[in-house]
């Protein structure tokens, strides 16, 4: 089976050897505070470390087991609140997660550019609690919001009074092209939440996610993650923190971005050689996925391809309920080999016309 369907890295992407020697060093250094009970934000030098890279002050850096951890506990604040307004498509784990909470969401759509702000700007209503958006290498389309949409956004956000909250796990992750600005720096770190992570730097495993929230937030939220789990895994926050004291974080960094760049050119030559003319795709500068629309429903696609051995996440799992995505499907080139990739690719093409004709 070639799995086309999870943004996992590659075993190849991961630091093993110095994260074995990382977690060695901390628990000798710092292991009575570390195999402990502590604060509820989190093991404090990687908190500082965070709170300087952003020019914040620490106590507004919450870390979490993981960055979904803190949108449970975000979802179950803006619950009641007000609509939480998310892309279409966007990342199905928060619809679902939002759903669970009770929240009132309506979906935005994207065009090839990302969120479209017309559509955004008619929709907008007093009452709306914040815009969930990841604006760079979004999953699951990999589009990028342009700098001058992020602009006008941050412009709009400050008009209208709408709390942003700017999802970041994979825009350190870019092969090419430049960098825009993050919405947390356009609004000068005023009215957004920043959430990011380690998982796709470092390590998924590690469980180390974070938020910079605003300072009225941060404290409430942090009242929540006392009472879900009282300190979060401090030996994997100080295992972290060590591996980017010794400086290792940025060739690790280049060397993902090397690994999957790869993956992500082995995945644009095959769709190309594969469906070219048939099918149409985005075409990411960094992170772990593409977005493909085809001529047919993904959801029977999907059945003849896992009978085929190949995997992938169909379109509508990123849209609310009925709403969209049904010929559409998520590719991630993150995690299987650019020969498996060739071949996963070949295997959903050759599907594609019977599908089209059942």
């Amino acid at each position: 089976m070639i799995s086309l369907a999870r943004g996992v890295p590659a075993p190849e992407c991961l630091p093993v050897e110095e994260l074995t020697d990382c977690a060695r060093v901390a628990l000798e250094r710092d292991g009575h505070t570390i195999l402990s009970y502590g604060s509820a934000g989190g093991y404090p030098p990687l908190r500082a470390w965070i709170a300087e890279r952003h020019g914040v002050d620490p106590a507004r850096v919450l870390l979490t087991n993981g960055s979904l951890q803190g949108f449970v506990f975000l979802a179950s604040h803006f619950a009641g609140r007000g609509r939480v307004l998310v892309e279409a498509p966007t990342y199905d784990r928060p619809l679902r997660i939002l759903a669970e909470a009770g929240a009132e969401v309506a979906a935005v759509p994207q065009d090839e550019e990302g969120l479209d702000l017309d559509a955004l700007e008619a929709m907008l209503d007093p009452g709306d609690a914040v815009l969930y958006t990841i604006p760079t290498f979004q999953n699951p389309s990999g589009r990028t919001l342009s700098a001058e949409r992020r602009e006008r956004l941050a412009a709009l956000a400050r008009e209208r009074g709408l709390l942003l909250f700017e999802d970041d796990p994979y825009g350190l992750i870019r092969f090419e092209g430049d960098a825009p600005p993050s919405l947390f720096e356009l609004m000068e770190g005023e009215g957004v939440i920043y959430s990011s992570s380690f998982s796709k730097t470092v390590a998924p495993g590690v469980r180390v996610g974070y938020y910079v929230l605003p300072p009225e937030l941060a404290a409430s939220v942090e009242v929540m993650a006392t009472s879900t789990y009282i300190t979060p895994v401090l030996l994997s926050q100080a295992t972290v923190h060590e591996f980017l004291r010794r400086g290792a974080f940025e060739p690790n960094l280049e060397r993902v971005r090397g690994l999957l760049r790869l993956r992500r050119d082995a995945m644009l030559a095959a769709l190309e050689r594969e469906l070219g003319g048939r099918a149409g795709w985005s075409r990411p500068e960094g992170g772990y996925f593409l977005w493909l629309d085809l001529g047919v429903e993904t959801a029977d696609l999907l059945e003849r391809s896992t009978s085929a051995g190949v995997t992938f996440v169909k379109g509508a799992d990123f849209f609310l309920p009925g709403a969209g995505g049904g010929r559409s499907a998520r590719l991630a080139f993150s995690f299987p080999s650019p020969d498996e990739i060739a071949e996963g690719v070949a295997r959903l093409a050759a599907l594609v016309p019977a599908a089209a004709a059942a």
